[in-house]
């Protein structure tokens, strides 16, 4: 069997290389030779990049075995990510690899702002000892003005107030627990510009947060201060910015990003007062490596068909350990689940979740459930990005419930949906014991207790004398071996449910045999796939 294929489009570590293991054909191609690019993804199945790669629309729809994309950074603007989540294929970056570094750079600004170190040492260079020209300011007692009080924006205050500054934060999101946390005092943003020595923003790039900081902000803030934009070109306007520079409404600025990259010709780049960086905020040999291991490790993940959770366009974020062990048991339920609806169309779906698992976030498990559904019942690959995307298609409303009272099982999770034909079907399952095995505890309301197995078959009849020597007799003519067997009834004489777990597939016409000797009402054969 070959290998999965792995394009690198971009120079990262030798790391990550070595993080994606021996499982995977690893090739390389240049990212921006675009015919290159498009032709390489004919086969790939997962693609690593960094900032310079373009993969938009063409380039996902030239890589038809496409599972993953992965962005050695944080920055995700050179990726469809609608385009993607279509196809579906997973999303991936890594959140976290760079914001020690870009809270370094972000202190670094400061600290050249306020004893004017890049122009000093251009000055000297150019034999000039200019002392009395570039005194500065201490940062102690200063006030440092953080918006965005996200990660990088709480590392850039733990390092701050190691100089002795007062900081204040502008964060609609944050609660005044986590501030008092911090050691920061949360201000409104007017409050926040004009009591700043030191302004430094942390905010996502937005329609609401692109020209954030203007001529209107500048008026509001000392002339003594300084801004610094670390995080995304635009979040300042860049001609109010020059501006405030030129006229002295502020004393300076220092930026790592611009709205265009190179700024070449920008009438910002000769001003004394500015210091400037070329969008180095993760260009750290450890920012780097660190960015493509988490990738790789992500790539391997996606290729398993695990859930990552560091996927753009998946909902479910970080997974509690307690939780997770319920995702291939639901991800089961949910192939139970589609075998029981005999390919009728589907309505409404619930994914019920009882127990203690319901003081955790279990949204994954919906993602879960979802995959399984559709994971024998449409052509495309189905995964845990495209699998809403299906449901939604099809007109299939789903909802996740939760409830913490579970009379029976520690935790029991139930997937049960209406049919258009308004019939009903359910199937729940649970995890028992040390090993968590993984259990089917009911089917259409009857009560089992059956492990899972490769194959299993459903059935439904009237309950009578001699039914299990019957449909016994016809498998074993067959060839066809009864590894487990579980019966229920609500009453004799009724309606009885069989589950059968048999070691190999069973055909169609032995189904329809079965069913025709012991006069089922259901009769199902479902395969389930890891």
């Amino acid at each position: 069997m070959s290998k999965p294929v792995v394009l690198i489009a971009e120079e990262l570590s030798p790391a990550t290389v070595d993080a994606l293991g021996p499982d995977f054909e690893v090739r390389t191609v240049d990212g921006t030779d675009r015919p290159a690019l498009l032709a390489a993804l004919a086969t790939a199945d997962a693609v690593l990049v960094r900032s310079a790669t373009k993969v938009d629309a063409e380039a996902i729809a030239a890589a038809p075995l496409l599972k993953v994309i992965a962005r050695a950074g944080v920055g995700l603007d050179n990726v469809d990510i609608k385009a993607a989540t279509a196809a579906g294929v997973m999303v991936v970056n890594a959140p976290t690899s760079n914001i020690i570094s870009a809270a370094e750079l972000t202190v670094g600004h400061i600290i050249s702002l306020a004893r004017h170190i890049p122009a000093a040492s251009g000055a000297l260079a150019e034999g000039q000892w200019k002392r009395s020209k570039y005194t500065g300011v201490e940062l102690y007692e200063k006030t440092v003005g953080i918006i965005g009080l996200g990660r990088i924006g709480a590392l850039i205050a733990a390092r701050m107030q190691a100089f002795g500054t007062k900081i204040i934060a502008f964060d609609p999101y944050i609660t005044s627990a986590r501030a008092q946390q911090l050691g920061v005092v949360p201000v409104t943003l007017e409050e926040l510009l004009a009591q700043s020595d030191f302004v430094t923003i942390h905010m996502p790039k937005t329609a609401e947060t692109t020209g954030m900081i203007g001529a209107e902000q500048f008026k509001l803030m000392k002339p003594t201060a300084f801004v610094i934009n670390v995080a995304r070109g635009g979040l300042i306007d860049e001609d109010d910015l020059y501006d405030a520079l030129t006229a002295g409404t502020i004393a300076g600025a220092g930026l790592d990003v611009f709205v265009s990259e190179p700024p070449t010709g920008s009438k910002l780049l000769g001003l004394e007062n500015l210091i400037t960086t070329p969008h180095l905020g993760a260009s750290t040999d450890e920012a780097q490596e660190k960015a493509g291991v988490s990738v790789a490790k992500s790539v391997r993940l996606a290729l398993s068909g695990e859930l990552v959770p560091d996927a753009v366009n998946v909902a479910g974020g970080v997974i509690d350990p307690y939780v997770r062990p319920g995702i291939p048991l639901v991800e089961k339920l949910g192939q139970v689940f589609s075998g029981l609806t005999a390919q009728r169309p589907l309505t409404s779906v619930d994914i019920d979740v009882r127990g203690e698992l319901a003081d955790y976030d279990v949204s994954v498990l919906r993602l879960a459930a979802l995959k399984g559904i559709f994971t024998n019942v449409v052509s495309e690959t189905v995964s845990y990005v495209n699998a809403p995307l299906l449901a939604e298609q099809r007109g299939i409303a789903v909802r996740l419930l939760t409830d913490k009272e579970s009379p029976e099982y520690r935790n029991v999770i139930q997937i049960r949906g209406a049919l258009a034909d308004g019939s009903q079907v359910s199937v729940s399952g649970t995890l028992t014991g040390t090993k968590q095995i993984e259990k089917i505890v009911e089917v259409n309301g009857y009560d089992v207790e059956v492990t899972f197995a490769e194959h299993l078959i459903v059935m439904v009849y009237t309950d009578r004398p001699g039914i299990v020597a019957v449909y016994g007799r016809e498998f074993g003519d067959a060839q066809i071996n009864i590894a487990g067997m579980q019966i229920a009834r609500h009453e004799a004489g009724g309606k009885a449910l069989s589950v059968l777990t048999v070691d190999s597939p069973v055909s169609a016409s032995l189904l329809a045999t079965v069913r025709d000797a012991i006069s089922a009402d259901v009769m199902v054969e479902i395969a389930i796939t890891e």
